[in-house]
């Protein structure tokens, strides 16, 4: 009997570390199907509202035509935002060597030995040669986002198609688990999009407000990258204060003025993250902060950018799922709320938004 659990065990330890080293090499192949998942079940609700008074090709084109304008918008202001920052970089690049070289000899003259080799790799010219790096990988996503489209196009077709073949399978369990489990995904990752898309928001104006206030300049793209930015939890907040800390240095060339500034941006991202969006969230998408780190860390070194991004979404995915079966029902208790997904849906009812 033990040595059957031992096995089974390393069976399925086995079969996850081969899917983890499948969703790293495959990457190209999943990532856009992932995130064509998560796009559909924010665009369906559009789509079958729609199709109550509309052909369904002409709704899904509506559909497609709204969710590409959404993010063609979103992804100019994001281009605009960083765009100025890079420009304020380069125009100003003697300043910042030059505040830069200050801080390594203070380090330095009390002796961090550190400080010879951070003065070597990370300069002005390392930052410049980031800043064209991750723009020439933002030029190369027009493929990646391409196949998303299709990928879109192809499910939102499907969506109805998907609901009745599952509703008609032989096993009953098993469709039971996957009507309950992608009506629930689709519902909370709709939420978690919401709550999220406020928070950023808040955190934005908050920011920009803050940054006018104090005479810091580029508060508008400051508050655009924060709200953008809010988006990968941890990391976004994190990379959304230290960038215009970093400014203030050499805007106000006092360490008390940088030290203020700092200490401000953080108690926005505090107040926003830690008191106001738990209790906009409720405990339906309550998640151990713990989880959201692990989650933003691992799909981002499967994924880069992209994983960063949509890992919190997929956590729920998988926490959702494992709510629906008593085997894997431990999981969802351990890491998430399965109280709010355990309530039964009968497999005759109908496809839920």
């Amino acid at each position: 009997m033990t040595s059957g659990k031992i096995y089974q065990g390393a069976l399925i330890l086995m079969a996850t570390i081969m899917a983890v080293a499948a969703l790293s090499i495959a990457s190209s192949v999943f990532a856009p199907v992932a995130f064509a998942l998560f796009i559909i079940a924010l665009v369906w609700p559009l789509q079958k509202s729609l199709q109550a008074f509309l052909p369904r090709l002409l709704a899904l084109a509506i559909s497609v035509v709204v969710m590409v304008v959404a993010f063609f918008a979103f992804g100019s202001l994001i281009v605009w935002a960083f765009g100025r920052v890079g420009r304020w970089i380069v125009s100003d690049a003697a300043r910042f060597q030059s505040f830069y070289d200050q801080i390594t000899v203070w380090l330095e003259g009390h002796g961090v030995a550190v400080a010879g080799v951070w003065s070597e790799n990370f300069n002005v010219s390392w930052m410049l040669r980031t800043a064209q790096t991750i723009t020439g990988r933002l030029n190369s996503t027009m493929s990646f986002w391409l196949v998303v489209l299709v990928y879109v196009i192809l499910g939102l077709l499907e969506v109805d198609d998907f609901g009745r073949k599952v509703r008609t399978m032989r096993n009953r369990d098993t469709g039971q688990v996957l009507l309950q489990g992608s009506t629930a995904t689709a519902s909370k990752i709709r939420r978690y999009m919401v709550v999220r898309t406020l928070m950023s928001l808040i955190t934005g104006l908050m920011v920009w407000a803050f940054a006018k206030a104090v005479g810091l300049q580029l508060a508008e793209e400051w508050g655009f990258i924060a709200f953008s930015l809010n988006y990968i939890p941890f990391l976004g907040p994190l990379v959304a204060t230290v960038f215009p800390t970093l400014f203030a240095m050499t805007q106000f060339g006092s360490w008390q003025a940088v030290i203020a500034v700092f200490a401000c941006l953080n108690l926005i991202q505090f107040i926003v993250g830690s008191y106001i969006e738990p209790r906009v969230a409720g405990s339906a998408l309550s998640i151990s902060p713990a989880t959201v780190l692990f989650s933003v860390f691992f799909w981002s070194y499967l994924w880069g950018v992209f994983g960063a991004f949509i890992g919190v979404p997929i956590t729920i995915a998988f926490l959702t799922f494992c709510a629906q079966h008593p085997s894997s029902l431990w999981l969802a208790e351990l890491f998430g709320s399965p109280e709010k997904d355990a309530a039964p849906i009968p497999i005759d009812a109908p496809v839920k938004s």
